[in-house]
């Protein structure tokens, strides 16, 4: 078995990493164990999770996640969209697509833990993309109120759910918010996910294939 620590920024993304990524890749002897970022402590010792703050957050997460030897990689599931402005390489992000910013972000981040142990991924451009990828299974979430046409059209509007833009007022959370204002992301988010499976994931979202075909590489 091959022990991965995955950091990852909400229990949103803690839950798709336990119930819908994990359970694919344990047959393949890879188990992936996600650990939610901190973003405070108390004197009593006890600590407030979620969100990610700032750069000097996020590398002393990492550090202390690659403290622990016997995890063969660490990784990450962090948005791109709303990533702290302090972050390796953010002042120098390309122009173009969210793909080639995550791309840029992650090397970056990777040239400055530098460890051969690390591998980061950026989720293009928030986890609600993965929302667009089936929007009648998203629909059927929310039953007696269909927006599967409003969500199809969206999807239209883009190449992949990846190219659906980071602007306040137009990122994926923001869209589904709009037709579904009861929209619960730490429930609604992994149930519509799980639904719509892996396979369409992987086929509609070129950015998260291939940090997934990178994980199932590692069964080899």
């Amino acid at each position: 078995m091959k022990r991965i620590l995955v950091s990852v920024e909400g229990q949103t993304e803690e839950t798709f990493v336990r119930d819908v990524l994990g359970p694919q890749l344990l047959p393949r002897q890879v188990i992936l164990q996600p650990v939610l970022v901190s973003t405070s402590r108390q004197r009593s010792g006890s600590k407030f999770k979620g969100g990610l703050v700032s750069y000097q957050q996020v590398n002393r997460e990492i550090n202390q996640l690659l403290g622990d030897t016997n995890a063969v990689f660490v990784t990450t599931f962090y948005d791109l969209y709303h990533l702290p402005t302090d972050f390796p390489g953010y002042a120098a992000r390309p122009a173009g697509s969210g793909q080639a910013k995550a791309i840029h972000l992650e090397q970056a981040l990777v040239d400055a833990i530098g460890s051969p142990r690390f591998r980061p991924y950026l989720q293009v451009h928030e986890f609600e993309a993965f929302l667009f990828v089936n929007p009648e299974q998203t629909a059927a979430l929310f039953p007696g109120l269909d927006k599967s046409d409003a969500l199809r059209k969206i999807r239209q509007g883009f190449s992949t759910p990846e190219d659906i833009n980071d602007d306040p007022n137009s990122a994926p959370s923001k869209r589904i918010l709009s037709l579904y204002p009861q929209y619960n992301k730490p429930l609604d988010g992994p149930l519509a996910v799980l639904d719509t499976g892996l396979d369409a994931l992987r086929s509609e979202c070129p950015h998260f294939r291939q940090w997934l075909e990178w994980l199932e590489s590692l069964a080899g």
